[in-house]
Order: structure tokens, then C-alpha cells, then sequence
């Protein structure tokens, strides 16, 4: 039989243990609450500032020459990793928007080179995810911004506005498709839904902002993965945080990973993947014979490119073009900046 004494320390353990978990729920509920509360303002704001600044007007449809003997052909544009709001030695927001700007300029003008041969009525654009640098992925990350995450939501909003108006200009249609990337999470890993994130709210908001482009096709946003259809060419956007990394890029999981997704974890099908997140420039070869497109960033002098993956990568983005009818890559460009 055991002691009284016994007993009675067991019963204070209990109660202690009870306390504790007591206040620990509390905690953690108090700080759902206020992520929650965050997300809610953010959404509010943004909607208001789209209502005070309207919509801009539709885009006038580009004019076009004479039919093509040859077939058309479809525009691709990778675009990821813009970390506005990061700073370095030769980044900063407003680096961002120069650079992001080229690169629209560019692939119009690769385009028109393009259309010396063939018609290029319709451009696709894929947008990877941490568009917005965020605050909160890492400790001391704050002191490598140049702004709020609030303030980088904006601006990558506008960015993004700006960026379709100018390839609605000179294409026919323009279509997006969307998925977010680790540093727009709010609140810590696995505090709030996936979905809830700075670069769903940034595409959300332009998608509003571009609600009057007749001629713009925006794909519902919010999960890790879109389907990339272009007539018999399929493929496969995702950020590339579902890959994990122990230093380096890592190719043979990122070439397993796109195996297994391509080999029936999912239920789509898919030749190529895409991906950004190790702001590196790389392609892998699958066994399918589709291939995996890893797109650099566009910051420059990244502290964590030399850190973690012992490399500063080179800032560019990348260009394709796809035949629809016989759904492949017909040509494809690494755009460098900076």
C-alpha cells in the first residue's frame, strides 16, 4: 500500500499538471486568436484600398498582322521568388520592382522575335510563391527587410496589378495559375491553414484589382500545387518547400519527389514541374522523360544562398515556349537580371 504522503505528492502533481496544461490551451488559443485577428485585418485593409483606388480599365486588345502559314504558339513565364521587401547589399524593394520590370519588357520582346516565325497570341504566366519577403520565417529576419510585411503585401499586389496589365498589352489573353510559398506563411509553421497566406491575400487582391480584363483567365489560388494545362501540354507548379533540403540544392530528392508526384501521389498528369524557393538555377531529368525547372530568384547577395546552400545564385526568371497541339517545349530562355 502507499504512504499517505505518497499520495498526497501524487495528487499535487496531478493538479499541477492540470494547471499547466489549463495555461498552455489558453496560450495557444490566445495566439490563434490574434493570427486570426491579423489575417482578418490584412484582408480588410487590402479591400479597402482596392475600393479607394478602383479598378484600372480594361486593356485594349493588341493589334495583330496577317494569318501565319506556321502554328501558334503559347507563351510561359515562370515568375518566383521576388522576396519583396528583402534588403542586401544589392537588393531592396524598389530593386525588386526594376528588376521584375525587365523582365516583362524582355520576355515582350523575346516574344516579338518569336512571332517573326509564328504567331504567339496567348501568354501563361506562373506565379511560384514568396512573392513577398514576409517577418516572421526565421528569427532576426526583420532586420533584413527594408519594410512591414504589410507594406511588401501592397506592393507585391500592385506589382503583380502592373505586371499583367503590361503582358494583357500584348497578348490576346493572358492566363495565371498561382501557388504560395513558405514566407508569406502568418504566424507559426502549422498555427494557421496553409492557405492563410501573404501571397494568397497579394493574389487575391489583383485578381480583384484585374476583375475587369475580359481577357485575363485568373485559376483559383490557395493550394500548393496547380495544374498547368495548355492544350496537350501539362505540367505541374509548385513552390518547392515540399522538397526538403540539409544543405545544397538538393537534385536527387527534388528528381524522387516529381517521380513519385508524376507517378500517381497525385491525381493529375503532368510531364514537367516547376518550381523556385532555392533561388537557384537548375534542371533535372525525370524518368518520364518531362523535366524539372528550377527558377532563380530575383534577390541578389542572399545571406541564406550563402549560408545554407554555399552558392550565391544569379537573379533571373524564366521564359518558355509551348506547342499546344503537340504539347511540348519548343524553345525556353533563362532571363538574368541584375
Amino acid at each position: 500500500m502507499p504512504a499517505l504522503g505518497d499520495e498526497i505528492a501524487a495528487d499535487e502533481r496531478i493538479r499541477d499538471l492540470e494547471q499547466t496544461c489549463v495555461r498552455l490551451q489558453r496560450q495557444l488559443a490566445s495566439a490563434k486568436a490574434r493570427t486570426v485577428d491579423l489575417v482578418a485585418a490584412v484582408e480588410r485593409a487590402a479591400h479597402d484600398a482596392a475600393v479607394i483606388v478602383g479598378r484600372p480599365v480594361a486593356v485594349a486588345a493588341p493589334k495583330r498582322s496577317k494569318a501565319s502559314k506556321h502554328d501558334a504558339e503559347v507563351c510561359l513565364v515562370h515568375l518566383t521568388d521576388w522576396q519583396m521587401g528583402k534588403v542586401s547589399e544589392t537588393y531592396s524593394t524598389d530593386v525588386c520592382i526594376e528588376r521584375v520590370r525587365e523582365v516583362v519588357a524582355r520576355v515582350r520582346r523575346i516574344t516579338e522575335v518569336q512571332r517573326a516565325d509564328h504567331p504567339v497570341r496567348d501568354c501563361v504566366v506562373m506565379l511560384g510563391g514568396d512573392h513577398v519577403e514576409g517577418q516572421g520565417i526565421f528569427p532576426g529576419q526583420a532586420h533584413e527587410t527594408d519594410s512591414t510585411s504589410y507594406a511588401q503585401l501592397f506592393a507585391a499586389t500592385n506589382l503583380i496589378t502592373e505586371t499583367i496589365l503590361s503582358l494583357l498589352a500584348d497578348f490576346d489573353r493572358v492566363t495565371v495559375y498561382a501557388v504560395p510559398g513558405n514566407h508569406g506563411r502568418i504566424g507559426r509553421k502549422g498555427d494557421e491553414a496553409r492557405e492563410s497566406n501573404l501571397d494568397n491575400i497579394a493574389y487575391g487582391f489583383a485578381r480583384q484589382q484585374l476583375s475587369d480584363q475580359s481577357r485575363l483567365i485568373w485559376h483559383d489560388h490557395g493550394h500548393w500545387y496547380q495544374h498547368v494545362i495548355i492544350g496537350e501540354y501539362r505540367a505541374l507548379l509548385v513552390h518547392g518547400d515540399q522538397v526538403k533540403s540539409f544543405g545544397g540544392t538538393p537534385a536527387f530528392a527534388i528528381a524522387r519527389k516529381a517521380t513519385a508526384w508524376s507517378s500517381g501521389a497525385l491525381p493529375v498528369s503532368f510531364s514537367d514541374v516547376f518550381i523556385g524557393h532555392y533561388h537557384q538555377n537548375l534542371v533535372v531529368t525525370l524518368p518520364n522523360s518531362g523535366q524539372v525547372r528550377m527558377t532563380p530568384a530575383l534577390e541578389s547577395d542572399s545571406q541564406y544562398a550563402s549560408e545554407f546552400m554555399a552558392s550565391r545564385g544569379r537573379p533571373g526568371q524564366r521564359c518558355l515556349f509551348v506547342h499546344p497541339e503537340r504539347g511540348i517545349v519548343t524553345g525556353e530562355y533563362l532571363i538574368w537580371v541584375g
